[in-house]
């Protein structure tokens, strides 16, 4: 099995947004900071039993939406990077893989960056923890940040339910494929029903961490970010993700780390890494 990090563009947030200091979107709203360019990765994985994606990405759509959405997040907090050319249809493609080699693309959330790159899979499976697509429709939805309407026309995605039990310190799993080797795995924090994917590579896991967190070192060092409405649950499922990696040569990526990608070619463990 191979596993692809494939990078959609790149995107500048707010400081308070990377790291929270206890007031949430208010901080957020107040900070004068922004961050570096910071990448938008999405994985594929070539499994035996298909292809598998894990989130789509930016998209080049989201450049039209400066400055009209309703939402302040949207209109005044992040900038998007991304051409045509870098969404993930054409990089699956510059790989080989085709729309219709994709079984399944999971979601970790549904956030902006993460969604975007929808509408390259019409042949797919999409999967989606249910209340995360509950938190994301209509226009609720909007209101709480998300684009349920740069959704693909006809959007019909499958209900991802983590009825498999607890998978070491995670609460609830899903075991995705048949020989077991992809799981999803609950990680609540930056929105309620947030997941992580995890890849079971030999002795190794390959940990798609989605917004967990947004690095390495703030996983690591218990730090949340001032998206999720519970810091208290954030900061329990960065408790669990390091436990995991005590015990289990984890590589952790998450999809806004600039080293995510270098961490993935070099198997870089977070053990190795601390």
């Amino acid at each position: 099995m191979k596993v692809h990090a494939i990078r959609t563009g790149s995107v500048r947030i707010k400081t308070a947004q990377i790291e929270g200091r206890g007031h949430g979107m208010v901080d957020i709203l107040a900070d004068r900071n922004w961050s570096d360019w910071l990448p938008t990765f999405a994985w594929a994985m070539e499994h035996e039993e298909g292809v598998i994606v894990v989130d789509t990405g930016q998209a080049s759509h989201l450049l039209r939406g400066y400055g009209r959405s309703l939402h302040p997040f949207f209109r005044w907090e992040v900038r998007f990077q991304i051409e045509p050319e870098e969404e993930i249809g054409p990089q699956l493609r510059s790989l080989g893989i085709g729309s219709r080699d994709v079984k399944r693309v999971v979601m970790t959330h549904l956030h902006m960056d993460h969604d975007a790159g929808l509408a390259h899979f019409p042949h797919s499976e999409v999967l989606i923890v249910p209340g995360e697509l509950d938190q994301a429709s209509g226009f609720a939805g909007k209101l709480r940040g998300y684009l349920p309407q740069h959704w693909p026309k006809g959007f019909n995605p499958s209900r991802l339910v983590l009825d498999g039990g607890p998978f070491g310190p995670f609460g609830a799993s899903k075991r995705l494929t048949k020989a077991g080797d992809v799981i999803a795995v609950a990680t609540p924090g930056h929105t309620p029903n947030h997941i992580s994917v995890l890849v079971e590579e030999g002795d190794a896991t390959i940990f798609l961490a989605g917004d967990t967190s947004y690095n390495e070192g703030l996983m690591l060092a218990g730090k949340v970010d001032g998206v999720g409405s519970n810091t208290q649950v954030s900061a329990t499922t960065l408790a669990a993700i390091k436990r995991f990696a005590a015990t289990q040569l984890t590589i952790y990526l998450p999809t806004h780390d600039p080293q995510s990608a270098a961490r993935l070619a070099a198997r870089c463990s977070v053990q190795a890494a601390a």
